[in-house]
C-alpha cells in the first residue's frame, strides 16, 4: 500500500449522530489511478493537490483505502422517489469519507460515490462506470460557474476494473463530491418513519447548529428551520429554471437540506424552450418535467414538514399541522419572488414594476412551440437593447410572435432612465453564453469511453467561464444538430 495522504477531519456527523449510519469501509480495487482532479478545489479545502493525485491519492479517492482518522460511514435514509415511498435507502454505493474545514472557515464533506457495495445496496454492486462520474464531474463544476449552490467534483477516479452494465463492461470509476453536507429531506423522513422523535430532535438540532446557526435555540427554532430550508430550495429552483435545467430526479432522498444541488444522473439543460421538457428513461408521465420542477419541490417540502410535526409542537398537533401547512402554502410565493427577481436582471430591467411578472411569462409563451433556443434567446436580448434586432427575432419560427412581445419590452425599457450599454453589460453578466449542451456532453463521455479526455477537458474549460466570450469556442454555444435526436438521460449508473 503506498503511503497515504494525510487529511485532517472533523467528522461532525460521525461524532454526533451515531445510529444514523453505518460504520463502513470500500471496496479494494486493482488499480486505482486518479483521471482528473479537481486541484483548485482540494487548495480551497487545504489539501495537497500533488498527493492527491499520486498513487495514495488513488487509493483514499477510490475508497479503496481511508487515510489515518478518517471514520468512513454509510448514510442512512428514506425518500420518496416518483411519488412513491421506500422506508429504507441509505448509500448503497457511497461512503462519507469525512469532513474538513476549508480556507473559508466553512465545514465541506467529502463523499465517495461508486465505492462499493454497502448494507443499503439492496442488491446493486456498489459500483460506478466512467461515463456517469465524469458527467457529475462536468455538471457539476458546470453549475458552479454559473453560480448555482451545488455539491462540486474533487475528483475522478478510475479503479482498474471492468463493470458490467447493460450495454457490456464499461470502465469502473469512482467520484468523489464536495458538499456543504449530505442531508437529505430523506434522512428525516428515515425516523420519522419510524416514529423515532428523538433522532428527528436530534437531526434537527444537527442541521441547525451545521447550516442555520442563527436561528439559535428558541422554542419556534424548528419552524424556522423549516422556512430556512424552504427558502433555500426555493431559491434554488428558481435558479434551476433561470438557466433551463432540468434535474430530472428530484426525489426527497435528492432534496437537501443545504440548499444544494446534488446527484447530475439523469439531468439536462433544455435547448429549444419547452416546459414539458424530459430526458429521464424512467420519467415517463413527466412527474419531473423542467416546467413541473417549483411544483414538485413544494412537494417533497410538504414531505419534510411532516417529519417536524412533532417538533413544532409538541403538545398541540393541529397547531403544528396549521403552522407548517402555512408555511408550505408559501412557498409559491417566496419562488415566484426569486424567479421574477432572477428574470428582471436577465431582461436587463432594474426597476421592480407591477407588470413585470407578465412580460416575462409573455416571452415564454412567444417562445413556446416555435423551436427557441432558451439559452440563445436571453443572451441575444442584450443585442436587441444594442439595436441588433435581428440575433433574437430570427430565433423563432414565426417572427411575429417576438415582435409583440418586443414592442412591450421596448416600453418597459422606457420606464428606466438607464443606458444601453449599463443595461446590456448587467444582462451579459447573467445570460451564459455556454451551457453543458446535452449533444457536447454526450460526445465528451463517448471520447472519454475510448480513452480521449481532450474534448472533455475542451468542454470543461468552455465551461468554467459560462458568461464570457471565448475566442474559437463558437460552436460550444450552438445547440445541437438536427440529426443529434431525441436526447435520454438514464439514471442510477
Amino acid at each position: 500500500m503506498p503511503a497515504l495522504p494525510a487529511i485532517r477531519f472533523d467528522d461532525s456527523y460521525a461524532r454526533d449522530l451515531e445510529g444514523f449510519y453505518v460504520p463502513w469501509k470500500g471496496a479494494e480495487v486493482p488499480a486505482p489511478e486518479v483521471l482528473r482532479l479537481n486541484a483548485p478545489l482540494a487548495q480551497e479545502l487545504g489539501l495537497d493537490p500533488a498527493a492527491l493525485s499520486g498513487p495514495g491519492g488513488a487509493a483514499i479517492l477510490s475508497g479503496a483505502a481511508a487515510p489515518e482518522g478518517a471514520t468512513t460511514l454509510a448514510m442512512a435514509y428514506a425518500g420518496h422517489q416518483f411519488g412513491g415511498f421506500s422506508a429504507q435507502l441509505g448509500d448503497g454505493r457511497a461512503l462519507l469519507l469525512g469532513e474538513v474545514i476549508n480556507h473559508a472557515g466553512s465545514r465541506r464533506d467529502i463523499h465517495l460515490k461508486g465505492s462499493g457495495r454497502t448494507p443499503f445496496s439492496r442488491g446493486g454492486d456498489g459500483k460506478a462506470v466512467l461515463g456517469p462520474v465524469l458527467r457529475e464531474y462536468l455538471l457539476g463544476e458546470a453549475m458552479h460557474a454559473l453560480g448555482i449552490p451545488t455539491t462540486r467534483a474533487l475528483a475522478a477516479t478510475l479503479t482498474g476494473e471492468q463493470v458490467i452494465r447493460q450495454n457490456g463492461y464499461e470502465k469502473g470509476a469512482v467520484l468523489a463530491r464536495v458538499a456543504a453536507s449530505h442531508l437529505r429531506v430523506g434522512t428525516f423522513q428515515l425516523f420519522a418513519a419510524r416514529g423515532e422523535a428523538d433522532k428527528v430532535r436530534r437531526l434537527a438540532d444537527y442541521a441547525i447548529q451545521r447550516h442555520y446557526p442563527d436561528v439559535g435555540t428558541a422554542p419556534d427554532r424548528y419552524l424556522e428551520f423549516f422556512c430556512r430550508v424552504r427558502d433555500a430550495q426555493a431559491s434554488l429552483v428558481a435558479q434551476w429554471m433561470l438557466v433551463g435545467f432540468v434535474h430530472g430526479v428530484m426525489n426527497t432522498d435528492n432534496t437537501t437540506i443545504s440548499g444544494e444541488t446534488i446527484d447530475y444522473g439523469p439531468c439536462a439543460f433544455i435547448d429549444n424552450y419547452d416546459p414539458k421538457a424530459v430526458f429521464s428513461s424512467i420519467d415517463q408521465f413527466g412527474r419531473y418535467a423542467y416546467g413541473n420542477q417549483p411544483s414538485i419541490m413544494q412537494w417533497n417540502l410538504a414531505r419534510f414538514a411532516e417529519t417536524l410535526i412533532d417538533l413544532v409542537s409538541p403538545d398541540d398537533r393541529d397547531e403544528a399541522i396549521r403552522l407548517l401547512t402555512n408555511e408550505v402554502m408559501a412557498f409559491p410565493a417566496h419562488y415566484q419572488q426569486l424567479w421574477l427577481k432572477g428574470m428582471r436582471a436577465k431582461l436587463g430591467l432594474l426597476k421592480e414594476l407591477p407588470d413585470d411578472l407578465d412580460l416575462a411569462n409573455d416571452l415564454l409563451v412567444a417562445a413556446e412551440g416555435q423551436s427557441v433556443d432558451y439559452t440563445k434567446l436571453f443572451r441575444s436580448l442584450a443585442g436587441f437593447v444594442r439595436d441588433d434586432t435581428a440575433s433574437a427575432r430570427t430565433l423563432f419560427a414565426d417572427s411575429q410572435q417576438f415582435d409583440t412581445w418586443a414592442r412591450k419590452y421596448r416600453r418597459r425599457m422606457m420606464a428606466e432612465d438607464i443606458a444601453a450599454t449599463h443595461r446590456t453589460d448587467a444582462m451579459d453578466r447573467v445570460n451564459p453564453i455556454y451551457i453543458p449542451r446535452n449533444h457536447l456532453v454526450d460526445a465528451a463521455l463517448t471520447a472519454a469511453a475510448t480513452g480521449d479526455m481532450a474534448p472533455f477537458d475542451r468542454l470543461s474549460a468552455v465551461l468554467a467561464a459560462p458568461f464570457t466570450v471565448q475566442d474559437g469556442a463558437e460552436a460550444f454555444a450552438e445547440p445541437a444538430p438536427p440529426d443529434f435526436g431525441k436526447f435520454v438521460t438514464y439514471c442510477g449508473t
